[in-house]
Parts: C-alpha cells; sequence; structure tokens
C-alpha cells in the first residue's frame, strides 16, 4: 500500500513590521508559555533521568513505579509544550530558542528574510537572512535610519 499523499503545504505567512509588532501580545503571551513548559520538561527530564540512573543500581522495584510515573508526566508536560508551539506556528511565527527567540517570514526588497524578535524586546527591531540566524541580526532600516540621526546630534 502506498503512503498517502501529504497535504497541500499551508501558504507562508508573511509579516509587514507592523503586522509582526501587531502581533506581540499574543506571541509574547505564547512565548512566555513556551519558555516556562521548557523548564518544567527539562527539569522532568534531569528527574527521570536521575530515576533511571539509580534504577540501574538496583533492583528495587519502587524504582520502576518511579520511572513509570516520572515518564507519563515528561510525556504529559511534552505534549503541553509541542501544543503551545504549534499555536506558534499557527500564527506564522517560528521558534528558534528556548529562551524565546522567534522569526517572522518578512519580504525585504523582493527577498525571503526573517524578522526577529525575542522575548523581552519590546517589539521587532530587528531582521536577518534566512540562513543567517541570530547571529547576523541587523537593525531594521526605519530603526537603523533613527539610530543615526540620533547619534548625529
Amino acid at each position: 500500500m502506498a503512503p498517502a499523499k501529504p497535504t497541500a503545504e499551508k501558504k507562508r505567512r508573511y509579516f509587514t513590521v507592523e503586522e509582526a509588532n501587531k502581533a506581540l501580545p499574543l506571541v509574547r503571551m505564547i512565548v512566555g508559555d513556551i519558555v516556562r513548559q521548557y523548564r518544567v520538561v527539562e527539569e522532568l527530564q534531569q528527574r527521570l533521568s536521575v530515576v533511571a540512573k539509580d534504577r540501574r543500581r538496583t533492583t528495587n522495584d519502587l524504582y520502576s513505579e518511579e520511572l513509570a510515573q516520572s515518564q507519563s508526566e515528561l510525556d504529559a508536560e511534552e505534549s503541553k509544550l509541542l501544543n503551545y508551539i504549534e499555536e506558534l506556528r499557527k500564527l506564522g511565527v517560528e521558534l528558534k530558542g528556548a529562551d524565546g527567540l522567534c522569526d517572522f517570514y518578512c519580504l525585504m526588497e523582493g527577498r525571503e528574510v526573517f524578522l526577529c524578535w525575542k522575548l523581552g524586546e519590546p517589539e521587532v527591531k530587528f531582521w536577518h537572512e534566512l540562513d543567517a540566524g541570530f547571529a547576523g541580526r541587523r537593525p531594521l532600516p526605519s530603526v537603523a535610519a533613527a539610530s543615526e540621526v540620533a547619534g548625529r546630534r
């Protein structure tokens, strides 16, 4: 039996700087949930690792029960995290890091770029090429122009 054909890929959403900034209140809430949930999942993974390590040292069945309970809790929390990430993706925003780094697709001078925002920043003020990442962040043209004008005073 042949695998099912994938459904038509959702058309990519492109944001203007204004649209990205307008979406920030909702994006900020979701990303805040994601960052908190990442911490929860990370702590559970560490706890599960310790329990699994202790279990290997002994034949005590109590560890089996705790291990199963911890794994179940981890699965539930990971599912919650994935739901938050999917909620963000549905808005057209890509999560780039557990620290709340996000990218919005944008068309700038006829080419695809990312508008770049990180949790804690008041608004979208940076952009970068699709393959540049955070290290390639540059101020948006209007932000750069305003900085140059301020610097001349």
